[in-house]
């Protein structure tokens, strides 16, 4: 079986796998950005992520495992969540990375690196 948790290390070297992600950074936290649009956003302290998601997503996953997520906030049709690093495994994780950068990346990246463009 996998060991679950993911590093804070590990979670940035998922983001630098992805094309054209730039990182700015706050007192508290780091953000995720592709294209000047943000996907997602990091506090080291607290070893949590926040990633932008479908609203169906977000409620799917809080509503599943809420000692792993939790609702952050939401903003038009997107659900953003909040991820608890040391309560996921790195496949998830990846796979709710890669899925934040898509719904976020100009069609035109996204359909480069292979994936579907549409939410």
């Amino acid at each position: 079986m996998w060991a679950m948790g993911v590093s804070v290390e590990e979670f940035l070297a998922l983001v630098a796998e992805l094309p054209e992600v730039t990182q700015g950074y706050g007192s508290e936290w780091t953000s995720l950005k592709v294209s000047g649009k943000g996907f997602g956003y990091l506090w080291e302290r607290t070893e949590t992520v926040g990633l932008k998601a479908t609203i169906e997503e977000q409620m799917a996953l809080v509503a599943e495992r809420p000692d792993v997520f939790e609702v952050q906030f939401t903003a038009g049709r997107f659900g953003w969540v909040v991820v608890h690093l040391a309560k996921i495994d790195r496949d998830e994780l990846e796979e709710l990375v890669t899925e934040a950068w898509r719904l976020t990346a100009p069609r035109k990246l996204v359909e480069a690196q292979g994936l579907d463009p549409t939410p």
